[in-house]
């Protein structure tokens, strides 16, 4: 069979022996690679997958020979592969995320959903809070999300721990009033953290929309109301 027809599927398994033989070569030759978490069809004829630290994509050829660092681009549809691949990877289920760590503003009826991680000393962040305010209709989950130092650690404590978290987090973000000293149990904020960096939420604010779709930065709410009204 050519080799064309063996790689027709991307992303479809290879044989075990297949598996086992590049496994063995590219652990042998290269003792620093991380594990290898799995080994699949790239859609380039003669190209492997590597799938490594979870979300991170090399390429090999069919006897682990070779080692390829980058993006597969497929010129005649003009799609990046790779891209393509590790957002599918990285998707999240709106439904499955972990909405205990995260407290909820609710505007109009509600209907629509947004999940939002957010660092309340990212600049990016309070501006996007306050053209969020022109989004109505909409149930916002807001996962505080503190990764820009330990300022933002002790902020996102006080909004978390204070006894009105929308008002206390919308004062801070969108009129600069500072949120007062609170104590709590603010595990919460560690468990966003380490799941931010599970799914790859390298920056804020990062939207999650109810059809699982992921937007990084502020984006203006004309963009917003688009992606609440696709995601339906």
């Amino acid at each position: 069979m050519p080799a064309s027809g063996l790689f027709a599927q991307s992303n479809a398994p290879v044989s075990a022996a297949q598996d086992a033989a590049v496994r063995k070569a590219l652990t042998e030759r290269l003792p620093n690679l991380p594990k290898i978490d799995e080994i699949t069809r790239s859609g380039m004829p003669g190209l492997l997958e590597v799938r490594i630290n979870g979300f991170d994509i090399v390429y090999t050829d069919l006897e682990g020979n070779f080692l390829i660092q980058g993006n597969l681009i497929d010129t005649r549809a003009k799609r990046n592969l790779t891209e393509e691949r590790i957002e599918k990877l990285t998707a999240v289920d709106f439904d499955s995320l972990p909405f205990k760590d995260a407290f909820t503003i609710v505007r109009g009826n509600g209907k629509r959903k947004v999940a939002v991680f957010e660092d309340p000393n990212c600049g990016y962040c309070k501006r996007f809070e306050r053209d969020l305010q022109n989004v109505n209709n909409v149930t916002i989950h807001m996962f505080l999300y503190p990764i820009l130092g330990a300022d933002s650690t002790a902020k996102s404590q006080n909004i978390w721990c204070s006894k009105d978290k929308t008002k206390t987090f919308l004062d801070w973000m969108i009129k600069d009033a500072a949120p007062a000293a609170a104590a709590c149990d603010a595990s919460a904020l560690q468990r966003n953290v380490e799941f931010g960096k599970k799914y790859r939420i390298t920056g804020t604010p990062t939207l999650i929309f109810a059809d699982g779709s992921r937007v990084p930065g502020a984006i203006p709410a004309a963009q917003v109301e688009k992606f609440l009204s696709e995601a339906k």
